[in-house]
């Protein structure tokens, strides 16, 4: 029986959803690659107890997000910047609107950023971003609260997307 049995088929499964979260955690793609290498290789070191016992893709992703607030915390990872194009120039205004919110979130606390990505762009419950997390629900209310205020002050031109978010919280 081989070590790996289902991890191979776990990772061709979830590998896209995994880089997506690990991108928007990191704001990099060289980093989220980094990211998800890291955790993976302690994901397939502990298969065979994983895949007997646990929720694999619960434990992968709350894995993600402890490694990414630890690298934040001891490295002080600086997130690249992104540079907005000239507005004199013909694009996308979805492009220049994901530039803005890229810039706005990369400007947030790792804890602002990481609850942003898991209540918002991967539609957690406030309950499961705290068991990510590792945190209390008050904890991931209030970290909301103050991330979506800093992303209204940081970026007034995506005040439209941040109109029907609320700044309470309520899920």
């Amino acid at each position: 029986m081989d070590r790996y049995e289902g991890f191979r088929e776990f990772l061709q499964a979830r590998q896209q959803s995994l880089t997506r979260t690990a991108s928007l955690l990191t704001g990099d793609a060289h980093l989220a690659e980094d990211l998800l290498q890291t955790v993976l290789i302690r994901v397939a070191s502990r298969w065979t107890r994983l895949a007997r016992d646990a929720n694999v893709e619960a434990y992968t992703r709350k894995a993600l997000v402890n490694q990414h607030l630890s690298w934040r915390r001891r490295k002080h990872v600086e997130l690249p910047s992104v540079t907005m194009p000239e507005r004199g120039r013909s694009h996308d205004e979805a492009t220049v609107r994901r530039l803005a919110l890229r810039q706005a979130l990369g400007r947030l606390t790792p804890r602002q950023r990481t609850v942003l990505v898991l209540r918002f762009f991967e539609d957690r419950t406030e309950h499961e971003t705290a068991q990510l997390m590792g945190c209390s629900l008050g904890t991931v209310k209030s970290q909301t609260h103050h991330a979506l205020s800093r992303l209204r002050t940081l970026a007034p031109e995506l005040a439209d997307l941040l109109t029907d978010v609320p700044t309470e919280t309520h899920r």
